[in-house]
């Protein structure tokens, strides 16, 4: 259950998690220097590295709260409603020998978009730079694929207790049609999806057909031959 900062209660229904942002999951050592000071100054018993490439504060005093967020400065994440969890990204062209798309870029580009804007449910994205998917983007809400030929699109993925795979919206677009086609889809699952349902389940729920139907008739840049 969520404290009204955004901290989560643990299991021993007495202290609480704290989850900073760190966008992509990209650190500096003055932002890792502010966590051990934190950690030091409250006694933290865990501090966890997440799937989402954030640190995860775990044992916090409600009494604390408050405090803590303020000494973690620019790094406190306050979500207090169903949002942009994270953007997952992994390290694309600017090291990796297999980076085929500038995942990082664009990764940063969508967090900096979306961060902390409110969705039916939460929303988690993937960012892969190339086929390999290490920003397992196919179980994400949101997941592209960099491609030699450009970008791939899929939509609905899940992790959870139901996992599902994200389904092949669009495929070989440029960044600027791939961030078009994200916006109109994240925008029309906010106008029809229910509270709390997950784009997975808004997906089984209305259908790719309903989907292609409302939304990817209005994209003249995807052939409708090339949607699967």
């Amino acid at each position: 259950m969520p404290h009204h900062t955004g901290a989560i209660l643990q299991k021993d229904g007495k202290t609480f998690a704290v989850v900073t942002r760190v966008p992509g999951g990209f650190i500096t050592p003055e932002a890792l220097e502010i966590l051990a000071a934190v950690g030091r100054k409250y006694k933290v018993p865990i501090m966890k590295l997440t799937s989402g490439q954030r640190f995860m504060l775990i044992g916090i005093p409600e009494k604390d709260l408050g405090a803590l967020y303020k000494d973690l400065g620019p790094l406190a994440e306050k979500e207090t409603a169903p949002c942009v969890k994270y953007v997952q990204i992994c390290l694309g062209t600017d090291v990796c020998k297999y980076g085929v798309q500038d995942s990082t870029g664009l990764g940063l580009e969508l967090e900096k978009k979306y961060h902390q804007e409110e969705f039916p449910a939460k929303i988690k994205f993937g960012v892969s730079g190339c086929l390999r998917c290490c920003g397992e983007s196919y179980t994400r809400d949101v997941g592209l694929i960099g491609t030699t030929k450009g970008w791939t699109v899929v939509f609905g993925g899940n992790s959870g207790r139901r996992p599902a795979m994200g389904i092949l919206i669009a495929e070989n677009l440029s960044k600027s049609d791939a961030l078009d086609l994200i916006d109109r889809l994240l925008d029309y699952y906010r106008e029809h999806a229910t509270p709390k349902e997950r784009t997975a389940r808004f997906m089984e729920r209305i259908g790719f057909e309903r989907i292609k139907s409302d939304l990817l008739t209005l994209l003249p840049y995807i052939r409708l031959s090339e949607v699967r």
